[in-house]
């Protein structure tokens, strides 16, 4: 089959188009021929070497796609062949077919296009990990979302305002993005670039802070993170775009307000932990949610995969708001 593969680690011009063995699924897989697959900021570090996919997926990059079963292992039960599905998986996503466990596969519904049903994995499981299976978020409570307009910062939006949030605060880069989070659900959009967030945040919640905060950006954000806290709220920490070594910050707020600091990861997770949220995501968010037409699948752009070198040049400038999506074209 062809896929993407790297030349060598290094930048977007080291992907290519080529051939790599046809994977062949296991009793409790099913291979996919690929429809669409999206791009993630993960794809970026494994592209440079930096992030290696977890023991036992796939080496090539991506962990998203949508398309049509082919074939299903032996012990698989949810699926047959010329089923649409859509799901996440530890590696393989950027090729002509891919492998899904079962339990990390979901009928695609009627309603969704390929290239919308491609953009919901990533994005809505780590949101609605943070969310629910880390922060405990119930309703009425104030959130805050870091990078908003970004593919789990859109998720995140939507699940808190169709689950009952309070205040839904968002810090983007511009006023194009403040504008779109606010067109999906948030109730502020702070630019971090023209306002000083944490302030306008107090002002908000008139001092009392938020009690949820999702947070990829790290080291830049941390003190002012625990700053903008309401007691007993939960910080949960996705990534350090901005770098993971924090000094000279004072922890006895961590203790006057009875702080936690939690951090996730999905990719490492074992496979149970990820049936259970994948069982959660398909019941809660596509069934009663996508099907229902009370979320939306927000698909920037969508390139053809001959322009995968373009497509992550793109994702690196920072520009997109809500997911870059790659269509598989024939040969």
């Amino acid at each position: 089959m062809r896929a993407v593969l790297v030349k060598q680690p290094g930048d977007a011009s080291q992907l290519y188009i080529g051939e790599h063995p046809t994977p062949v699924p296991s009793e409790s897989e099913i291979l996919v021929k690929v429809h669409s697959f999206c791009l993630n900021r993960m794809d970026i570090l494994q592209r440079k070497g930096l992030y290696p996919p977890p023991p036992g997926a796939s080496p090539l990059i991506g962990v998203e796609v949508s398309g049509t079963v082919v074939s299903v292992g032996s012990q698989v039960t949810k699926f047959k062949e010329g089923d649409a599905v859509f799901g996440l998986m530890g590696g393989g996503g950027y090729a002509e077919y891919a492998v899904l466990h079962e339990g990390l596969a979901m009928h695609k519904p009627a309603n969704l296009s390929f290239e919308e049903a491609a953009a919901i994995p990533e994005a809505w499981f780590t949101a609605y990990q943070a969310l629910f299976f880390v922060a405990n978020f119930k309703a009425g409570e104030s959130v805050l979302i870091h990078a908003g307009a970004s593919g789990v910062g859109v998720a995140a939006i939507q699940l808190a305002k169709q689950n009952g949030a309070k205040h839904i605060i968002v810090t983007v880069s511009s006023e194009a993005k403040a504008a779109f989070c606010r067109s999906v659900g948030a109730t502020h959009a702070i630019n971090y670039k023209t306002q000083d967030w944490a302030q306008v945040i107090s002002e908000i919640t008139e001092a009392k802070g938020v009690d949820v905060i999702i947070d990829p950006v790290g080291k830049d954000y941390f003190a002012k993170d625990l700053a903008s806290m309401a007691l007993d709220a939960r910080l949960v920490i996705l990534a350090f775009m901005s770098g993971a070594v924090v000094d000279n910050v004072d922890l006895g707020i961590v203790l006057r307000k009875r702080l936690q600091i939690l951090g996730t990861t999905l990719r490492s997770r074992s496979i149970s932990y990820q049936r259970a949220l994948c069982t959660a995501v398909y019941e809660h968010v596509v069934v009663e949610g996508f099907a229902q037409g009370k979320y939306k699948a927000i698909v920037d752009k969508d390139f053809d995969w001959n322009d995968i070198v373009t497509a992550h040049t793109y994702l690196e400038s920072n520009q997109s708001m809500g997911k870059i999506v790659v269509h598989v074209s024939p040969q």
